[in-house]
Parts: C-alpha cells; structure tokens; sequence
C-alpha cells in the first residue's frame, strides 16, 4: 500500500503542473511539422522520382515510407519525456518539495522506486501522444500522394508499440539524470546539449570507422533508434550502420536508467535537502 500511496503522489505532482501538458503541446507541434513537412516531401519524391530527378532532389533509397514517417515521434521527440524525467525530479530539488516528501515518506529509496516508475509511465503517455500525430500526419501525406500507409500491417504496429516504449524509457532515462545532476539548468542544458549536438556529431563520426562505428550503435539515441526499428537516420549520411537488435536496444536504454538511477540515488538523493 506504500508503493501505491508514493507512486500515486508522483503522478499527482506531475499531472497537476502545467509542465507536463506544455511539452505534450510542444511535442505534438514539433512531431506534426515534422512528419507532416518532411512526409509530404519524402512521399513526392517516393511518388514522383522522375520529376524530382529534373528538379534536382535526390531521389530516395528503395524502403517502406510508412514506418519511417511515424517514427519520427521518437526520433525527433525522445527529448521530451527525458525533459519531463529530469524537470520532475531537479523542480523538487530546486523548490524544496523533496523535504515534506521525504517526512511523509522516510523511505527515500521508496520515493525514488515511485518516480522512476511514474517516469516511464507519463513517458510512455508522451509516446502514445506523439505516435498519434506522427501517424496522422505521416498517413495523410502518404495516402494524398497515393502511397500505402501500412496501418494494416503488424509490423507498423509492432513499430509503433516499441516507439512508444521507447518513449517511456526515455522518461526513465530523464528522472535517472535529474537524481543524479539536480541542478535544474545543468540538467535541461545537458539534456539539450547532448540531443541536439553532441550525440548526432558523435554518431556521424561513429559512422566513419568500421570500429567506431561498433562502438557507436551503444550511443542512447542509436540504441532507441534500434529499439524502435525505424528511424530518419537510416536515410542520413551515417544511415548505413548496422544497428542492434531491437531488444538489445531496449536492454541499453533501460540499463542506462537504472545505472543513472542507482547512481544518484547512492549519492545525491542520501544528501540533506536544507
């Protein structure tokens, strides 16, 4: 009954602040012009590779539109839920609301068992937000242009159901990082930083070698994109790489959370909080 009163308590502080449905928005929007902008452009070019040969577009590799379009919720949107995981855990720390938790509930290891858990849930919501619209989206682009959306095949499915699991260990990954950095703008920066630069230039460069490029299909964002089992990367300059198996990338991504998880909770969450 503990466990149920402390899980239940995280997801009040996240559903009750405006945090949560903001980033959903935010997500929704980023995902819809994603998938939709560059859905109607791939599926131009896909439905029409003559007349983008004239106009000088590069015609696209043989492949399925359909499941690389509505991954685009996580490839593009993994960052969300890991904002959520590490904003929910650095605005305790920042606004001190960790001290009444944690005289409500002495048991800090409790607490924390509660909010890595309610991290992948609300994280698996984002996902389940984000695959709606980038499967709306991407299936309006490809069925304008006359192409199959595939929404009639397991695999689509299968893709989507691991997108959004995905998604959800982000939200571990997120609530990881914020126990073990709890400064709130070295958290967002680092998540930021990470994402959006180093991690694309560090598979780009990954991709050049033939062992870098092995040790580059461990990076999170490889591993989620190897989880998902679609992703825009593949038709990127570094698309060529062999990724790993769909459930080993699952195993990176979950060991990344409980690792970032156990760590902070060995160090900063024995800590004083005042």
């Amino acid at each position: 009954m503990k466990a149920w009163r402390a899980l239940g308590a995280e997801f009040q502080k996240v559903l009750t602040t405006r945090m949560w449905w903001l980033l959903a928005i935010l997500l929704a929007v980023y995902v819809a012009f994603m998938a939709g902008g560059l859905g109607a452009l791939f599926t131009w070019l896909a439905a029409n590779p003559q007349d983008a040969a004239e106009s000088g577009g590069a015609p696209l590799p043989s492949m399925d539109l359909a499941p690389l379009l509505y991954s685009f919720a996580s490839t593009i949107g993994y960052v969300f839920p890991l904002l959520l995981g590490a904003l929910a855990v650095t605005g305790e720390f920042r606004h001190k609301t960790l001290t009444p938790t944690f005289l409500a509930e002495p048991n800090r290891s409790l607490v924390l068992a509660a909010k890595f858990v309610s991290g992948l849930i609300v994280g698996a919501l984002l996902g389940v937000i984000a695959y709606a619209v980038s499967v709306g989206s991407g299936a309006a682009a490809l069925a304008g242009f006359g192409l199959e959306t595939s929404l009639d095949s397991s695999d689509t499915w299968a893709v989507i159901g691991r997108g959004v699991l995905a998604m959800a260990l982000w939200g571990g990954i997120g609530v990881g990082l914020g126990v073990l950095i709890p400064n709130q703008v070295a958290a967002v920066v680092i998540v930021i930083a990470f994402t959006q630069f180093l991690e694309p230039i560090l598979r780009f460069a990954a991709s050049l070698n033939e062992v870098t490029a092995n040790i580059g299909r461990f990076l999170p964002g490889a591993a989620s994109d190897a989880l998902v089992g679609a992703s825009f990367y593949s038709i990127a300059s570094f698309g060529g790489v062999e990724l790993l198996e769909w459930w080993q990338g699952g195993l990176v991504l979950f060991g990344l959370a409980v690792v970032l998880a156990v760590i902070g909770g060995a160090t900063t969450w024995r800590r004083d909080i005042s």
